[in-house]
């Protein structure tokens, strides 16, 4: 297996150094290509979702969908085998462009300079040391699920960051209390983009408030975007109620679904995976072990990851000032000049960094940091550092593969104008009360398609806050149609397959990814129904959000409480004993 794993890298990799240049998507060009291909646009992300649920092999499904979306674009006048020729050409450039995107090449070395620091933290022992302490308050699965949870909520700055921080923490004290890793996965993912996207401050801020205002700057109306944003937190209902109710799964130790079956193979069984379960993660990784004899440190994992914390933090701060600065914003370099420690300065300068650069700058200092501390504690020689901290980089070539086959079906559903199609579709004739649950459903269904949140907010908010405005101008509607934008887009992320952040979910969780999708999908979708029936649609009828809100996170709780069922039911667990003592 790992020999084909190895082979279908080098392939990959040999595709992008023989490959010349990477095309661009023109928006009218998108457009065009909405017109001309119609629904035939929706084939290459539908191809790769059902590929990557019937086969359970993401690289693959990935592939012939990045493959049918270029076959696409180069059919013309029903020349197949032509097409067939140059498609094949033009998925070399789409991977190559992937992977010459600084953002993108930033992510990749993020995530592999933290897998390198993970290592380092695992041969410390300081992973094992933390379980250990963490263990003595995570004494049940209630109290695990509940700390992985609140330190997925205070890792709020960015949800890559989430994804690879928490699981490795907390996946041996979730293993010990016989959490079965799809359910450590879900926590994970509904921790992520969920809670960065409504975190006062993180790396996501500038660009949403970006999108607000030029949203309201196309209306002819100058506003403050940030108070637009602060505004629409409470209507952010599937952002919230996602975070609620893993809290409730937690304490009612209730699940239904996929994952119910998931839980109790895993308490009743002890097995963490399913038997047919392919987790993220290498042997490289899950493997190592802290090295015999060493005394055990929290401060091995506390020390690292709080230089890549405090380190990340200082980095937006210097980042986005650097950038602010350069730029042509009068009004912002006079307040950075001015006022360069206030909470709209931090907020301004966290939205204009480059996340993707200053967490893998972050991470390698991290990493050096835990090197030193290795060599100074004899735990390993410098040799014997750099290799265990590379044998964690190379854990994750996988997930690179995955990101950047990714990243190349959203630059093609790109080219090829699906979201175009999708908009002119749905967007006809919309009464004013269902206009935010249609919004909602539409971005859900884009992002869904394209494993972006991002690109569904930068496709829908030029239209939304326009459209919104000629139905009904009231500024609260206005608020709530904003809203549901920027949370349909995080739900239909958070359920898509080739979504980077649920793919990074799965890996921090040494998860199977296509189990980690059918478990989580059921739950996000009931979520969502609430959002829809018990959220939007009051709202768009007038109904206040102090009312709708606290409605609706106590039919979360009764949701959990009675739709769901005991993961430990008192047969099971008599079973369990009886077998104990045979």
């Amino acid at each position: 297996m790992r020999k084909r794993r190895v082979f279908m890298i080098t392939f990959m990799l040999m595709l992008c150094v023989f490959a010349t240049t990477a095309l661009g998507v023109d928006l009218e060009v998108a457009k065009a290509n909405a017109a001309k291909f119609g629904i035939w646009t929706l084939l290459p992300p539908l191809i790769a979702i059902i590929l990557a649920f019937v086969t359970k092999n993401v690289v693959i499904s990935l592939f012939i969908g990045v493959f049918s979306g270029t076959f696409l674009l180069e059919l013309n006048e029903g020349n197949i085998f032509n097409a067939l020729f140059h498609g094949f050409l033009n998925i070399i450039s789409q991977i190559l462009g992937s992977l010459a995107d600084p953002w993108n090449a930033g992510i990749i070395l993020q995530c592999m300079t933290i897998g390198g620091l993970i290592a380092l933290i695992t041969k410390m022992g300081g992973a094992k040391a933390v379980a250990e302490a963490l263990s003595k308050k995570a004494k049940t699965p209630v109290s695990t699920q509940i700390i992985t949870w609140l330190l997925g909520i205070l890792v709020f700055f960015d949800d890559y960051a989430n994804s690879l921080i928490v699981g490795p923490i907390m996946r041996p004290v979730s293993d010990r209390m016989k959490i079965s890793r799809e359910k450590l996965s879900f926590i994970i993912d509904a921790t992520a983009a969920p809670i960065a996207g409504i975190a006062v401050i993180s790396t996501w801020v500038g660009y949403e408030l970006s999108l607000i205002k030029d949203g309201y700057d196309s209306i002819g109306q100058q506003v403050n975007a940030y108070s637009i944003f602060l505004e629409s937190i409470p209507y952010r209902f599937y952002n919230i109620l996602i975070l609620v109710f893993i809290a409730f799964t937690a304490i009612f130790l209730r699940e239904f679904g996929p994952m119910l079956k998931a839980e109790r193979r895993a308490r009743i069984t002890g097995k963490l995976l399913s038997d047919t379960a392919k987790p993220m993660v290498s042997s490289e990784t899950t493997d190592i072990e802290p090295k015999d004899g060493i005394v055990l440190r929290v401060r091995n994992a506390v020390v690292p990851i709080l230089v890549l914390i405090v380190g990340a933090f200082a980095g937006f701060y210097y980042n986005g000032y650097n950038a602010i600065i350069a730029g042509d914003d009068k009004e912002l370099i006079a307040l950075l000049l001015d006022s360069p420690v206030s909470f709209r300065a931090i907020q301004e300068t966290f939205g204009a960094s480059d996340a993707s650069v200053v967490l893998f700058q972050a991470a390698l200092l991290a990493s050096i940091v835990a090197i030193i501390m290795g060599v100074i504690q004899k735990i390993f020689t410098l040799g014997e550092a750099i290799e265990t901290w590379i044998n964690g980089m190379k854990s994750l070539i996988i997930t690179g593969v995955i990101l950047l086959l990714a990243w190349s079906l959203s630059s093609v559903i790109k080219e090829l104008g699906t979201s175009h199609f999708l908009v002119a579709m749905l967007s006809d004739s919309i009464p004013a009360f269902v206009l935010p649950s249609v919004i909602f459903i539409l971005a859900s269904i884009i992002s869904f398609a394209t494993g972006t949140s991002y690109g569904t907010m930068g496709i829908l908010m030029p239209l939304t806050i326009p459209l919104a405005f000629s139905i009904n101008p009231d500024h609260a509607y206005m608020v709530t149609a904003v809203s549901s934008v920027l949370t349909g887009a995080i739900f239909g992320d958070h359920c898509s397959p080739i979504s980077d952040t649920t793919i990074l979910s799965s890996m921090g969780a040494a998860s199977d990814h296509i189990d980690h999708v059918n478990t989580q999908l059921y739950y996000a979708i009931v979520v969502a129904a609430v959002v829809i029936f018990a959220g939007y649609i009051p709202v768009g009828f007038g109904a206040p959000i102090a009312l709708v809100l606290p409605i609706d996170i106590i039919l979360i709780a009764l949701l959990v409480r009675f739709v769901g069922k005991p993961v430990e039911t008192e047969e099971m667990l008599q079973e369990t004993v009886s077998k104990q003592r045979a």
